[in-house]
């Protein structure tokens, strides 16, 4: 990996937007996205996209979205004595909320913040705690009441985001980041961009990122409305299942982006994978199949408009929706070289082919 991939992956990666506070990414994908497209847009719930105009009128329209967002928790409640009750943004196992840094987002200024826990100590004698949810982590910024959060600008409404740094893995051979779900989108975004700049495509390119996945995959269908792709194409990570074993289960750091045929919300079109299984081989680049209890944007985007076959380009995480994602260079560097050349690929014919099977 080029060092400056890996700067690009940093700075995404320890941004910090949770759903519906997205301003910092969204800004920053602006801004690297000036001088690579003809023109950017922005639909009316925040995603931003970039879009390349093919010359002829008559040519599909190829829509790629990351998607901004990472979890997250909004404040609803200052508590008497200063600290605050949350709802969690987005999906969290909450056995790994507590003890953990984050950053309280205000109108005033950004405050750090810390999410409570109880010592041991305070645990002998009462049997231990048996069960948690998130509702009964408790965050704390350290004032002393809710007047002193009050006059500090901090308001039910605002939000709390992870505050972690990224780096490198001993062996060089992985990455240890928050968030990787999915500034992976992003990042894998603007690198293909950036390649396909000087590259002429059969196609008008609709590339960028949407808002609120994690909260319901609420930012595709305004955008795929708006923008009115023929193929549809989301870029995101989803959860490693390779820490107790390989056999019968998917998703594996190392082997390569991700081959997605199934998750509750899409079944990948037989077309569609048959065209990007033949790029993948024909490239010599890794993939693994992957079948996924979550969904992603693709799901939301394939039955708007008058239905939109879509699918991901995807690679995997441990510990996704934590403080701490590890994830494999070597399947960035695969589903980087996979978006380029599915992208490269498709014109006029190859896209009829796989919607209409001609």
């Amino acid at each position: 990996m080029e060092e400056k991939t890996y700067q690009r992956i940093k700075e995404l990666t320890e941004l910090q937007g949770t759903s519906g506070f997205e301003d910092d990414i969204r800004d920053y994908l602006r801004g690297h996205m000036e001088g690579l497209v003809d023109e950017i847009q922005q639909d009316g719930l925040g995603g931003l996209f970039g879009i390349r105009h093919h010359e002829e009128k008559d040519v599909p329209r190829v829509m790629v979205a990351a998607h901004m967002d990472e979890v997250g928790f909004m404040l609803t409640e200052i508590k008497d004595n200063g600290l605050f009750k949350v709802v969690p943004l987005g999906g969290w196992n909450p056995y790994v909320v507590s003890a953990q840094r984050f950053t309280l987002k205000t109108r005033k200024g950004n405050y750090p913040v810390i999410s409570s826990s109880i010592p041991p100590h305070l645990l002998r004698g009462t049997g231990g705690q048996k069960s948690l949810e998130v509702a009964d982590v408790l965050f704390d910024a350290g004032f002393s009441s809710r007047e002193e959060a009050l006059s500090y600008g901090v308001l039910p409404g605002d939000s709390i985001v992870p505050q972690v740094e990224t780096i490198k893995t001993a062996n060089g051979k992985n990455i240890i980041s928050k968030s990787w779900d999915n500034r992976y989108g992003c990042t894998v975004v603007l690198e293909a961009l950036e390649a396909l700049k000087d590259e002429k495509l059969g196609h008008t390119l609709i590339a960028g990122a949407n808002v609120q996945e994690e909260v319901g995959l609420r930012g595709s269908k305004p955008s795929v409305t708006k923008f009115n792709p023929d193929l549809f194409f989301a870029v995101d990570c989803s959860a490693a299942d390779d820490i107790m074993t390989k056999n019968g289960t998917f998703g594996h750091l190392g082997e390569g982006t991700l081959m997605r045929i199934y998750d509750p919300g899409l079944i990948q079109l037989p077309r569609l994978r048959e065209y990007l299984l033949d790029t993948a081989e024909t490239n010599k680049i890794p993939y693994q199949y992957f079948v996924s209890k979550g969904g992603t944007d693709a799901g939301a985007a394939h039955t708007a408009n008058e239905g939109i076959p879509s699918t991901v380009i995807g690679v995997v995480g441990r510990y996704i929706h934590t403080h701490q994602t590890m994830f494999s260079i070597a399947d960035f560097d695969a589903a980087r070289e996979m978006l380029i050349q599915t992208l490269k690929g498709l014109d006029k014919s190859t896209v009829n082919t796989i919607v209409y099977g001609k």
